[in-house]
């Protein structure tokens, strides 16, 4: 008797987490009635342009697009992204940083500053923190790949040198960053 009331229990309990998930889950449905009118289409487009803009440059909260990355070298992006509060690499910054380890293995002579960078919100303090958890987890990314400590300095910048001034998601993911500069 109670074996069946625990299993009645447990199945209740799938179909409402799938309930859940499945209205938790996130669709994009673009429709269009025939009885719009071009100008109330190209309005609703116009205010739609700013969030697929925005989709287009960032996800999540992590900036992923190429307007604000200057070069180390011919081909190796200078920076990294992070998401907010975070010191985890990314996909995208673990393959930026193997390029730069590749091209400092190749240019041993070549020493480098890792400065890390935070957005505006949070206190002075914190972000100088973040900034250099976020140098330090490059830094440590850099050195499993074969580049030498003793290359690499580590300097926070926390909120202190924005690359956007803006105060949006978009400038702040692009501030969440650590950048990868030749010191000699």
């Amino acid at each position: 008797m109670n074996l069946s009331k625990i299993l009645k229990n447990a199945f209740l309990i799938v179909i409402f987490g799938l309930i859940v998930t499945a209205c938790a889950t996130k669709k994009s449905v673009k429709t269009t009635t025939e009885s719009s009118t071009t100008t109330t289409k190209a309005a609703e487009t116009q205010k739609a342009d700013p969030i697929e803009k925005l989709d287009a440059l960032m996800q999540g909260d992590v900036y992923i697009g190429s307007d604000t990355v200057g070069e180390l070298a011919s081909g190796v992006p200078d920076r990294v992204f992070f998401a907010t509060n975070e010191t985890i690499l990314t996909t995208a910054s673990r393959e930026t940083l193997r390029k730069q380890a590749a091209w400092l293995r190749q240019n041993s002579d070549v020493t480098v500053v890792v400065e890390g960078h935070a957005d505006e919100r949070g206190t002075r303090e914190y972000n100088l923190a973040l900034g250099e958890r976020r140098a330090n987890a490059a830094k440590d990314y850099l050195m499993t790949y074969g580049v030498s400590s003793d290359r690499i300095k580590v300097l926070s910048y926390g909120k202190e040198r924005p690359v956007d001034s803006g105060s949006n998601p978009l400038s702040w993911s692009k501030n969440r960053r650590s950048v990868t500069v030749k010191a000699n």
